[in-house]
């Protein structure tokens, strides 16, 4: 259970199946169709009403928060078990990549996040906080190490992973090229 289903009074077992049939229904839609997918095709294919939708996820930017979390936590996560590594600037990269790839999972997901990083009344904010503050901490690490310039910190780590993933979103960058790119950037970024 998340931090913030404890935080809420027990839901009404049939509500509970909605709000697991709505994630269910936009996790495929949004695979499908990127962040902009209908929230009416989301409704329709979860067997619910939009106001349903709208009664468990008042914006699209709660509803991707929701089925985002899982994504980014692991990744703080990864981040926290790469900090201790041997070689710091692999560690870096190697949760660049993870970051990259996940975000280009779903179309959109990388301009979103930029744009709501900076935005924060937006649900989505957190989580990309969250990412920031776990490429602080191995970027820290890589220049502890002097493996890393000094000028870089987790937000610059973030835009420019989201910028690689945002070109896996135009171009349809196939794994080997995102990591090409990634690979470009690490040159730049290196002591």
């Amino acid at each position: 259970m998340s931090e913030v289903e404890a935080d809420q009074p027990s839901m009404r077992a049939d509500a509970q199946r909605n709000r697991e049939s709505i994630l269910k229904a936009a996790r495929t839609m949004v695979g499908k169709h990127g962040t902009e997918a209908s929230l009416r095709g989301i409704a329709r294919d979860a067997g619910v009403g939009l106001g349903t939708l709208y009664r468990h996820f008042p914006n699209r930017d709660e509803l991707l928060q929701e089925i985002l979390r899982s994504n980014f936590d692991e990744l703080a996560e990864k981040a926290r078990i790469l900090v201790s590594s041997e070689n710091p600037l692999e560690a870096l990269e190697n949760w660049m990549d993870e970051v990259a790839a996940s975000t280009s999972e779903f179309q959109g997901l990388a301009a979103s996040m930029i744009e709501k990083r900076m935005d924060p009344q937006s649900p989505l904010h957190a989580s990309c906080s969250s990412l920031k503050q776990s490429g602080d901490a191995l970027v820290r690490r890589a220049q502890q190490a002097k493996r890393l310039r000094a000028d870089i910190d987790g937000a610059d780590i973030i835009s420019l992973v989201s910028a690689i993933a945002w070109l896996a979103d135009l171009e349809g960058l196939k794994p080997t090229r995102r990591k090409r790119l990634l690979n470009l950037l690490m040159e730049g970024l290196k002591e």
